[in-house]
């Protein structure tokens, strides 16, 4: 049986004093595996070090795992080694196309499923969908040349929609939710929100 436990934020850093809480146990000390991927090519990367920065405060070890560089020793040792698994914000398209090539998609749908918690930022979010394509208004996806097709990680149900009411996105967000609203079961959350998935259990926070 599933007991995923899944903290989908836009902006991790705005949500992160409501981790501890959701994660139901002394996090101070524990590692999480910092995976920044989905940034590499972006100009854009001041959240990445906030991120980073609000991981380290809340009391959690970073252990960067760059996936488009690191070994697959390196990446299954990281993913299973370490207490959680935190994937950045960037190009959503850049980010699947680096975890398929690579294999970590599968390892972290494995530790995920086997009751690993998991945290996203932005795009980190989006991964975990069945299929990217709606946020291509968002990320382009001509950047990740390699990715031939947008079936996601399929780990959640519904579809993230990070960024919702906030500058430079707004727009963007209204278009994605006026295109796929009415065939996709969207979770628009703003930089302040989380949608916190326990178990069968799914709520929006913050």
């Amino acid at each position: 049986m599933e007991s995923k436990k899944l903290f989908l934020a836009s902006f991790f850093k705005d949500v992160a004093h409501l981790f501890p809480a959701f994660a139901g146990q002394d996090i101070q000390g524990k590692r999480v595996t910092f995976i920044p991927t989905a940034s590499i090519l972006e100009k854009i990367r001041f959240y990445v070090g906030a991120d980073r920065r609000a991981l380290e405060k809340i009391g959690l070890i970073v252990d960067e795992l760059e996936v488009s560089k690191a070994s697959s020793h390196e990446i299954a040792a990281k993913l299973k080694g370490n207490d959680y698994i935190f994937i950045s914000g960037g190009n959503t398209f850049v980010l699947l196309q680096e975890l398929l090539r690579t294999g970590a998609d599968k390892i972290i749908a494995e530790e995920i499923r086997s009751g690993k918690p998991y945290i996203g930022s932005s795009a980190g979010s989006v991964v975990l969908s069945p299929d990217i394509e709606y946020i291509k208004a968002m990320d382009d996806c001509a950047t990740a040349p390699d990715l031939k097709a947008f079936a996601a990680l399929n780990i959640v149900d519904f579809y993230p929609v990070p960024h919702h009411t906030d500058f430079p996105f707004k727009k963007t967000v209204k278009k994605i939710i006026t295109k796929y609203g009415a065939e996709l079961t969207l979770y628009p959350i703003s930089n302040k929100q989380a949608i916190l998935v326990d178990g069968d259990t799914i709520e929006v926070k913050g």
